[in-house]
This record gives structure tokens, sequence and C-alpha cells, in this order.
């Protein structure tokens, strides 16, 4: 066989030299990059277990700053994101933790301070082959893989924001794949997130910013192959 790796014959072309530790690191990143929905001014990469141990050789560590600046899995500039984020103005920190933890193999915990001056924390893993899985924004516990178009929602918990918000769906002919809500308690904070057939268009999302008490909506469309 000549002309072509391994990667052109069971998977997307990616940058070396690790599909988890390089690849996984940049899509997690596209991920946490979408979760903010505003420019990043500065981000703490917080690695967890493998990640920990072998960031440098592996790649993840310019994986995470290059996701984090928007570049793609198969994008050549990942070799150099450090001068990319010093261009950028991206001010970032890589703190390799050594301790004892539950997280899993491949974990990244993403400490961003947004342009607002918000801060959004988000724990994702990469799971191999490139696929990634957000466990975690904030204090909420989630499920994201950036598989399908998704909406995120934080709101104030009480009755019928389930249907104001799927209804505003509706009328568009939008289907939803799946709906999950968490409360971290009754009538405070809750969190829901539905994945959907489609992306939902930005008068829908729109709308659903104007329901009273939604307090913040992201709106995060598949990530590329």
């Amino acid at each position: 066989m000549s002309g072509g790796s391994l990667f052109d014959i069971v998977g997307p072309i990616m940058v070396g030299p690790s599909s988890s530790h390089t690849a996984g690191a940049v899509r997690l990143a596209n991920l946490a990059r979408l979760v903010a929905d505003q420019p990043i001014v500065r981000v703490e990469f917080v690695l967890y277990n493998s990640f920990a141990q072998t960031y440098q050789g592996h790649g993840t560590d310019r994986g995470l700053i290059a996701g984090i600046l928007g570049y793609g899995v198969n994008d050549e500039r990942i070799r150099d994101a450090f001068a990319l984020a010093e261009t950028h103005g991206l001010n970032y920190q890589i703190t390799p933790f050594q301790g004892a933890n539950n997280y899993p193999p491949n974990t990244v915990v993403f400490q961003m301070t947004l342009a607002d001056g918000q801060e959004c924390r988000v724990v994702g893993h990469s799971t191999g082959g490139g696929k990634v899985h957000v466990s975690k924004i904030n204090d909420h516990n989630i499920s994201l893989r950036g598989e399908m178009p998704t909406l995120i929602l934080f709101y104030k918990d009480q009755p019928g924001m389930i249907w104001k918000v799927t209804k505003a769906l509706a009328h568009r002919n939008i289907n939803i794949a799946t709906l999950t809500c968490n409360r971290n308690q009754r009538g405070v904070d809750a969190f829901m997130i539905i994945t959907l057939d489609s992306l939902a268009p930005p008068d829908a999302v729109a709308e659903i910013r104007q329901i009273a008490d939604i307090y913040t909506v992201r709106c995060i469309d598949k990530l590329s192959a």
C-alpha cells in the first residue's frame, strides 16, 4: 500500500501523533469553544491522568490550544499552536494534575474566562479515535458529544419551561432527538440539553432567548468529521 495513511482508510485524517491525545484534544477544545459561545480571553487547561503524563510528547498541549482557537483536527497549523496563541492574544496555562482523582484516563478541565467577564468551566474526556465527551458544564452534569446539533439552556426551574422551548422548535418543524433536564435545587437553577436532527435556525434561538427566566442559550452545531 502506498500514498496514504491508516486514517485515510478508517477515519478522518488527523494531525498526529495520537488520535486520543491530539485529535481528541482538538475536538474537546472545539466543543468547549462552542459551549463558551463568545471570545475566550483566558483559559487554563487542567490535565488529568494520561493527559497529564504525556501531554507534551503526544501533542495534547498543541491540540488543546489549536482547538480553542477554532482549528480542526486536520489543520496543519496545529503544529504552530503556541505561536498562533500569541498572535491571537490568547492567555493560556497548562496545568498537569498529579493527585488522585476519579476522572477517566484522558480528561481535561477547561477553566475559561469569557469576553464579558463570566467564568465557564467545562469537563471533557477523549474516548479514543478522535471521539469526545463533555460531562459537565459549570455545576451541571451533562452528556455532550458533539455528534448532533444541540441546544443548551440555563434557566430558572419552573413549570412549563419545557413546553415553551419545544413549542418554538415544533413551530419550525425541527425534530428533537433527545431532551434531558437537570436541576441543582427545586425552583432555582436548572439546565436543559436538547439534541436535534437539524440545527435550530437563528429566529428559533432568538425566540427561546426571549422566554422569561431563561438565562443562557447555546446553539451548538455538530463537530466536523
